[in-house]
């Protein structure tokens, strides 16, 4: 997986800073509206906050809210555009390299195997650089902003929503082993399924390919099997981790020990933290399924030397 990420950065540094810089600013504002809800609730609650006070602060978290919208409009724009580049460069690789082993008598790829590279192999590559530094840059600088402000209010809620998180971490750095070795497994039956259809006879290879179509559905069914039952549970973590809250936040109010303001900002927070981690667990499957790729291709890709 480094050296995925060391080829990621060595051809897109100076594009990958500014991607950076603005996940770190869009993670920075992530906070910020709890603390303005926790503000409101609170103002109404103790029937303190005159009609001015309440627009003013409305106004305030929706002009935040805007310009993290706007952060996130041009983040997803050059992130994509960067994807998009990569993927043109990768197939330009693809292909003269192969062009290259043509031209000098080595033994080619099957066209199969090429026509599968340049299309679904390269693309999926691509895609994953535009977004392979700042997607968790924003996601665990969401996660930290979160937690940091829940555990601010109300450090026992912050507990609580650190063993929300952890436990799923766990969970899916054990099972994606199985995952990556059916995701290796698959795209070798593809490439040979795809080079039989192209250089041979209909007739002489039909059931050889019907049976290779059957492999990649039985492939893909055991990795149905790891990701829905890691979801499974990572979901009920979620929803007990939402009743823990409440329960010890009603508890601390009855007791006079918080207000309402923050139980409410923090079920609120909790509700936001599922969206980041969800999306790092997503994002931790599309790095270890990508490197798997990133290995198939790198010998295709990588530059052949001219002759002495």
């Amino acid at each position: 997986m480094l050296q995925m990420y060391v080829a990621i950065w060595r051809v897109t540094w100076k594009r990958q800073i500014i991607l950076i810089v603005l996940s770190v600013a869009i993670a920075a504002l992530a906070a910020i509206p709890l603390q303005y809800q926790k503000n409101i609730v609170n103002a109404l609650s103790d029937r303190g906050a005159m009609h001015a006070d309440l627009v003013q602060m409305c106004a305030e978290m929706f002009a935040l809210v805007l310009l993290s919208l706007i952060l996130k409009w041009v983040l997803g724009y050059r992130a994509g555009t960067l994807g998009e580049d990569t993927i043109r460069f990768l197939r330009s690789r693809i292909y003269q390299g192969s062009v290259s082993r043509a031209t000098e008598g080595e033994t080619g790829l099957g066209e199969g195997t090429l026509a599968t590279m340049i299309s679904a192999e390269a693309e999926e590559l691509g895609k994953f650089v535009g977004g392979a530094f700042s997607d968790p840059v924003v996601q665990i600088g969401t996660l930290f902003s979160v937690v940091t402000f829940i555990a601010a209010s109300q450090p026992g809620l912050g507990m609580i929503a650190m063993c929300i998180i952890l436990p799923q971490v766990i969970l899916v750095l054990l099972t994606q082993t199985q995952v990556n070795r059916l995701v290796a497994e698959r795209v070798h039956i593809l490439r040979g399924a795809t080079d039989k259809v192209l250089e041979s006879e209909f007739q002489a290879v039909q059931q050889s390919i019907l049976d290779d179509f059957d492999r990649i559905f039985e492939t893909r069914r055991k990795m149905f099997i790891w990701k829905l039952s890691t979801k499974f549970v990572v979901s009920a973590l979620s929803g007990g981790g939402t009743v823990a809250v409440l329960l010890l936040g009603g508890w601390y109010v009855i007791d006079g020990r918080t207000d309402v303001g923050t139980v409410v900002a923090a079920t609120a927070g909790l509700a936001r933290l599922q969206g980041p981690t969800s999306f790092l667990i997503a994002f931790y499957r599309q790095v270890s399924a990508t490197r798997v790729k990133f290995e198939l291709l790198r010998e295709m890709a990588a530059p052949r030397p001219g002759p002495a």
